[in-house]
């Protein structure tokens, strides 16, 4: 399904609900990695939170899980929430504001 093309002063006045949508959707992105983080370490770490890149109290395989489960998680809301953002413009002003 083709979309309207943005003209330049629509791209323009998405910039703002772009950087909305990616601000939301970065605080939604953490919140939901550190509940999912909690629920899957074991309880003896149950309050911990993620290890960090250079916490010596973990071993490797265990940061880089939480790191790989952090970017997709990011990635996947970063998404959702671009695409919602840009819907939400459309219905607004006609415009499709990417591409």
């Amino acid at each position: 399904m083709p979309r309207n093309q943005a003209s330049k002063p629509a791209k323009l006045l998405y910039r703002p609900v772009g950087l909305v949508a990616s601000v939301v959707g970065g605080l939604i992105a953490s919140q939901l990695f550190r509940q999912l983080w909690k629920r899957a370490t074991p309880y003896g770490h149950a309050g911990d939170d993620a290890p960090k890149a250079l916490s010596t109290a973990y071993p490797l395989k265990q940061i880089l899980i939480a790191s790989v489960l952090q970017g997709a998680i990011y990635a996947l809301v970063k998404t959702i929430t671009d695409r919602g953002g840009a819907r939400l413009f459309e219905g607004v002003t006609g415009k499709w504001p990417g591409d």
